[in-house]
């Protein structure tokens, strides 16, 4: 991975790059910033900058054998940390058991997301984390010899996921760093990581890719036609993973708003028994395909509002989506916005908690025919 192979960015990739150049990069670096932005390929371009034995104007070559070995995930001196699931057996796997799965992951591409993770390991109703035997195993890894490289770089994914005792055992590892050792920290919620180890990271903010930089992402890695990636990037808000699995789950999307319509109309008419039919519809989903639906409504809602304020040149919608909320956008204002926004999000936080999504989503759509009337 090259900083060229990467959009955006500049301010960051430069920063980066002095860093190295320098040799004042932080025993402990955190790249914080919202998902698809593409940090965990920042990254990854970083530690590849950092081996390479011959960079050419401010990245790596891309030709020697340590670049050749990150291209294809042998590099012996690159070690990642990544969320997995916890283990039903006695022995707790730790992220080199999942090495493999983390290769299909990597590549999917520079903005491969939470949920695509999820779905490589089969997380299924687990909420995958970084368990306590990970640190024992981060301290085998560091104890091992360079191979060649004057620094090891230990890039840890999502330290957010770090469960109790790995927080804290990890902290210690980085209280008392190793020399020939470097961590990255790539972070999509850095106020969720532990206090003591956040305190400890020097951070690199990496903001939203603007919406050009989507669309020509769209287009150059996906073939999108060009009118439609604008559209595409403009709904994304920044979020590349948002945008390509935009493009690869199309159908999912329409079957989002027409489904999003229908209750919206059937609330109005208080219709309960189409909404228990809804409901039941959303739950048959399944957990992950539901979460996004919900997550789907919240968005509409808040357009909407948008919409309905009057800011029309402030709201991503498509055109599909713009021609319902002309007539819709009223019925969503500041008496019942915040209460509806609420709702979608409490339905989504019960489900992923394993909730029975039939009953959620029934109790969830009746109050929506109490918010829909509200004035």
């Amino acid at each position: 991975m090259r900083f060229a192979d990467i959009a955006g960015h500049n301010n960051v990739k430069e920063h980066l790059r002095a860093l190295v150049d320098s040799d004042r990069v932080p025993h402990a670096l955190l790249l914080s910033g919202p998902e698809g932005t593409g940090k965990l390929a920042l990254a990854r371009a970083l530690a590849q900058y950092m081996h390479c034995v011959s960079p050419v104007n401010g990245d790596s070559c891309g030709r020697c054998p340590s670049c050749v070995q990150h291209a294809s995930l042998n590099n012996a001196d690159m070690h990642f940390v990544y969320p997995i699931v916890k283990s039903k057996q006695k022995h707790q796997l730790v992220s080199t058991d999942m090495a493999d799965a983390w290769r299909n992951f990597l590549s999917c591409g520079n903005y491969a997301s939470w949920q695509r993770w999820l779905d490589i390991i089969d997380a299924g109703n687990s909420r995958p984390g970084i368990y306590v035997e990970e640190s024992a195993e981060i301290l085998r890894k560091l104890n091992i010899s360079n191979f060649s490289a004057r620094y090891k770089v230990m890039v840890v994914w999502l330290p957010e996921k770090l469960q109790g005792e790995a927080a804290n055992k990890l902290l210690k590892i980085i209280e008392e760093p190793f020399d020939d050792t470097k961590f990255i920290f790539v972070s999509n919620d850095p106020a969720s990581i532990l206090p003591t180890i956040l305190s400890r990271l020097q951070r690199v903010a990496v903001t939203r890719l603007s919406d050009d930089e989507i669309a020509a992402i769209l287009v150059d890695t996906r073939g999108v036609d060009p009118q439609a990636a604008v559209q595409l990037a403009y709904i994304s808000d920044g979020n590349a993973c948002t945008a390509l699995d935009a493009v690869e789950t199309a159908g999912e999307f329409d079957e989002f708003m027409e489904l999003f319509q229908d209750i919206m109309r059937k609330a109005y008419m208080r219709d309960v028994k189409a909404l228990r039919d809804n409901g039941d519809t959303v739950a048959a989903m399944g957990r992950e395909k539901s979460l996004r639906f919900l997550a789907y409504c919240a968005r509409m809602v808040r357009e909407n509002f948008i919409y309905n304020l009057g800011r029309q040149d402030l709201v991503r919608l498509t055109g599909a989506e713009a021609r319902f909320s002309s007539r819709f956008a009223p019925f969503i204002n500041a008496a019942n916005a915040d209460d509806m926004m609420r709702l979608f999000d409490e339905a989504a936080a019960d489900i992923s908690r394993n909730a029975n999504a039939k009953i959620v989503m029934f109790d969830t759509l009746l109050h929506l025919i109490v918010l829909i009337l509200r004035k």
